[in-house]
């Protein structure tokens, strides 16, 4: 018989953004002087338990990739940090984004924090893809599955989502130096 804990714990304000196939939290094990080293661990268990198939991290830093290498989850990283420019993380970000839930993945997608920006990202996804048709239906949605207003930041990205098409036809993105998808594993 397992204990109490051996199925892990939630990262913190998770939600379904896809039910059963995307969601979003804060990163694994909190951020900031808030993270821990066994609550990250504990929230990793119980991501592998749930059977997620994939971690997408935003993080402009490759902090927690090595714990998901620890413990046999496979990660993608997109780095998005403060600085970056949506325009060259985005559309790849967006393409493999369709191509995993296309295959049937089970994914989580985090920054540090559940903020505005991890909401615009999603958000812009939604739009993106054409899953819901207009910026303020997914801002929208968005603020419902996480519980919280989206703010300027958020929105931004929300608004950039569709000349996002542009770069993705014009190649830019996936394969960019200065974009794109840092480490897939």
């Amino acid at each position: 018989m397992k204990g109490r804990w051996a199925a892990g714990i939630a990262p913190r304000n998770f939600a379904w953004v896809i039910r059963d196939h995307l969601a979003v939290s804060e990163r694994p094990g909190g951020y900031a002087r808030n993270h821990r080293r066994v609550r990250r661990q504990e929230e990793i268990i119980w991501l592998r338990e749930q059977g997620f198939t994939l971690v997408v991290s935003l993080l402009g830093s490759p902090h927690n990739l090595h714990a998901y290498d620890e413990m046999d989850v496979p990660w993608a990283h997109f780095p998005f940090g403060p600085t970056a420019e949506p325009r060259l993380v985005l559309p790849d970000l967006y393409v493999h984004l369709s191509g995993w839930l296309a295959n049937g993945e089970r994914m989580l997608l985090h920054q540090e924090e559940l903020g505005d920006r991890v909401m615009g990202v999603i958000a812009g996804y939604l739009r993106w893809s054409g899953k819901l048709p207009s910026g303020p239906q997914c801002i929208a949605a968005v603020e419902r599955f996480v519980r919280r207003q989206m703010g300027p930041l958020g929105r931004q990205i929300v608004a950039l989502s569709p000349e996002l098409d542009d770069a993705v036809e014009d190649g830019g993105g996936a394969g960019d130096a200065a974009g794109g998808a840092d480490d897939v594993r």
